[in-house]
């Protein structure tokens, strides 16, 4: 037996000042996606913020990549740089 909720969702109402091309926009969209211009908007919302995580990851990445350029990291150097942190953290264990 499946039991379900009839609770209402959470609506925060609020008031934006737009200019017209983004109101057209927004009801074109809306009209399109055939549902409200706050669905329309809240699915514009979310789906700018993924890409906003997306790039965040990008940009991490792209980050991690010029500093391993910069460092110019060869296998022997990281085996080097290894031994010397198991050798600090063996000292730390003492």
């Amino acid at each position: 037996m499946a039991i379900t909720s009839d609770m209402a969702k959470m609506t925060i109402r609020s008031t934006f000042a737009l200019d017209p091309e983004t109101v057209a926009s927004l009801d074109s969209l809306a009209a399109s996606w055939a549902v409200s211009k706050s669905e329309a908007l809240r699915r514009i919302v979310r789906t700018a913020a993924l890409v906003e995580e997306l790039d965040a990851a990008a940009d991490a990445r792209a980050a991690f990549d010029e500093l391993r350029g910069r460092l110019a990291l060869t296998p022997e150097k990281v085996e080097v740089w290894a031994q010397e942190a198991r050798a600090i953290r063996e000292g730390l264990d003492r």
